[in-house]
């Protein structure tokens, strides 16, 4: 029986995006970036189709398989048991938590984005088995996600550190030279799209942001 967050090494987070992988590709974008260091993928693609969205997500699990590395589903998480990951990733305006828990049963990993204080207190409420973690921004001021919230800066990143009991991942414009002012903020990990999705060399940008970013173990 599951009593608390499922563990899983969010320290470097990848958030997949079909259109800056290009000619490239997802899979072989989350192929080389998981072989230089990426502990988490997040499958991400708002404007597919459910069928094309699975055919991709069957393609990179394909990828994924034997790496130990997790699949996360972005929103969409009637597909995750189609896709075969791991499990999902929702925000304030997707699925009731609860009900995305029911769906994905006991063992997928499911987390949530918040962007404030006032978004924590009601996730605390919750029974301690639904989520495992919080994706917290954005950070800084990004281009990746049109309909992302306001930045929340290194302050508000602190503040909901604190308030949460979960381990937290930042994300929104987070590059190498960004991540280092996130050390020592309490967070698990970071997650990034552009600073690794349409790179010229993927294991390059992971590697730099790796050495820029350590992330701190009391909250691993």
């Amino acid at each position: 029986m599951v009593t608390g967050p499922r563990p899983v090494d969010l320290s470097l987070y990848l958030v997949t995006d079909t259109g800056l992988c290009g000619e490239f590709g997802v899979a072989a974008t989350v192929t080389a970036a998981v072989e230089a260091g990426v502990t988490v993928v997040q499958l991400r693609d708002t404007t597919t189709t459910d069928d094309d969205f699975v055919r991709l997500g069957q393609e990179v699990a394909e990828q994924l398989h034997g790496t130990g590395v997790p699949l996360i589903v972005n929103d969409r998480v009637h597909l995750v048991g189609a896709i075969g990951a791991d499990g999902a990733h929702i925000g304030q305006g997707d699925i009731d938590p609860v009900l995305a828990r029911k769906l994905l049963g006991p063992d997928a990993l499911l987390g949530l984005s918040v962007q404030t204080q006032q978004h924590v207190s009601p996730a605390e409420q919750l029974d301690p088995d639904v989520i495992d973690y919080l994706g917290v921004g954005p950070i800084w001021q990004q281009a990746t996600k049109t309909d992302a919230a306001p930045p929340v800066g290194l302050y508000g990143l602190r503040e909901i550190v604190r308030a949460s009991q979960w381990p937290c991942v930042a994300i929104g414009g987070i590059s190498a030279a960004r991540a280092r002012a996130l050390r020592g903020s309490g967070i698990a990990g970071i997650a990034v799209v552009s600073a690794i999705c349409g790179r010229p060399d993927v294991p390059v940008a992971v590697h730099e942001l790796k050495r820029a970013w350590q992330p701190d173990p009391a909250k691993k």
